[in-house]
């Protein structure tokens, strides 16, 4: 009889756990399985930025993108460089460079890259949506997936950091969906679909999935002009493979040299496969350099020239005051324990990836929004304490209010759009 009895009460027991639904209990999300949590976290996070940018698009002036207080669709979907990308998929790329009065090249198309805006065509022609609704919608699965595959990469590439540090790779996920430039995972730009590239690669690489490493790298340099720093990534990780070898005895194997061989080859090959290809089209050598001139505050693309003249137009004849202490704290940011507890290859991307766009970019709002693909620095910030546990738990819940706040600064001074006095012209 008692047996008969407890036998129900095992069963249901076994239906809902402690904290299930036949408790009325939430269960611990801590019990979640590790793709639950990192889509759980990056769904909140951008629930708030979602929030953000509605309620800053209350307050949005009429532009030449939209009309004034534009709806969600239209403020992701349309400002800034979402238009180019919309002009992209719905007209291509224009045959010959535009010149003006001048006979200086003017912006245009050739200084966006083509995966992101055809992806996004391919997915129109399919559902029938348009641009603004299509576009953020696939930012907003592309970093889903991203996340996943940032998580996966910290776990498999820098095992020394998550053993010191219990629960690494969620807080990389963390930090990285509150960053302050964030919100550009979910509106109609290319970051999205370079982190889940960039992740891919990474991951592939320390993973020893050549071939599939290729793939990404080669579809990193159609996405964004971040390719050439991924050859450093390769090279290091030649380095690593060299000395197990020499350490071991082992003869490498042919499979692995050649697998090494095609993928430093492909991402040098993707790294200024755009640029010839802009060249061959327009008929134009530099055509690409050109028309990112036209950009320019100083029509330059020379490596390291906008700081010369950025820093000086915000911060007077204390710019290089500023520009030491930027290089500073990024060497700091390298050198720091954190930092080289990271795997070899998340450590040698940090590193060249910063150094190019140091070189490449100009400093300002948009070398700001490129840092959200430097990922693996989010998990030396969140390894920087590693224990006890409550101080780790002070430490990343502090970072992610310090993002927040820098994310609704972020998108109140740069993301909304302030016409100059005379506007429109």
């Amino acid at each position: 009889m008692t047996d008969g009895a407890a036998a129900p009460a095992t069963r249901r027991a076994a239906r809902h756990p402690a904290g299930g639904p036949g408790t009325g209990v939430r269960p611990d999300p801590r019990t979640w399985p590790w793709w639950l949590q990192t889509l759980t976290v990056y769904a909140a996070a951008r629930a708030f930025s979602a929030v953000l940018l509605l309620v800053v698009a209350r307050r949005q002036a009429a532009s030449g993108w939209t009309g004034a207080s534009p709806g969600y669709a239209e403020y992701t979907g349309l400002m800034w460089d979402a238009t180019w990308y919309r002009r992209i998929a719905e007209g291509g790329y224009p045959a010959t460079l535009p010149v003006g009065a001048d006979g200086l090249v003017q912006q245009n198309e050739w200084a966006f890259f083509p995966l992101y805006p055809l992806l996004v065509r391919g997915v129109m022609t399919v559902t029938g949506g348009s641009w603004a609704v299509v576009a953020p919608t696939v930012s907003l699965l592309a970093g889903a997936a991203a996340v996943l595959l940032v998580h996966r990469t910290v776990v498999r590439g820098a095992p020394r950091a998550v053993a010191a540090r219990p629960g690494l790779p969620l807080a990389t996920v963390l930090l990285v969906s509150v960053f302050p430039t964030s919100v550009v995972l979910q509106v109609g730009y290319t970051e999205s679909l370079a982190l889940l590239l960039v992740a891919a690669s990474l991951l592939a690489v320390v993973t020893r999935r050549y071939g599939w490493a290729c793939a990404a790298v080669l579809a990193l340099g159609f996405t964004r002009a971040v390719a050439l720093p991924m050859a450093v990534v390769v090279a290091v990780h030649a380095l690593v493979r060299w000395r197990e070898w020499r350490a071991t005895g082992e003869r490498p194997a042919p499979r692995d040299v050649a697998g090494l061989a095609a993928l430093a080859g492909t991402a040098v090959v993707s790294g200024v496969a755009w640029v010839l290809l802009c060249g061959w089209v327009t008929g134009v050598p530099d055509a690409y350099l050109q028309t990112q001139q036209a950009w320019r505050g100083a029509r330059t693309t020379a490596p390291f020239a906008g700081w010369a003249y950025v820093p000086e137009f915000w911060f007077g004849a204390a710019w290089p005051l500023v520009v030491l202490g930027a290089a500073a704290f990024v060497v700091a940011c390298l050198v720091s324990p954190s930092a080289w507890r990271l795997g070899r290859e998340l450590h040698a991307w940090s590193a060249g990836y910063l150094l190019y766009l140091a070189a490449a970019v100009e400093p300002g709002s948009s070398l700001a929004r490129f840092l959200v693909l430097a990922f693996p620095l989010g998990a030396a910030t969140a390894g920087v304490v590693t224990r006890p546990r409550w101080a780790r738990w002070a430490w990343t819940g502090a970072v992610v209010v310090l993002m927040l706040v820098l994310q609704v600064v972020w998108v109140w001074r740069i993301w909304r759009f302030v016409p100059p006095s005379g506007w429109p012209p």
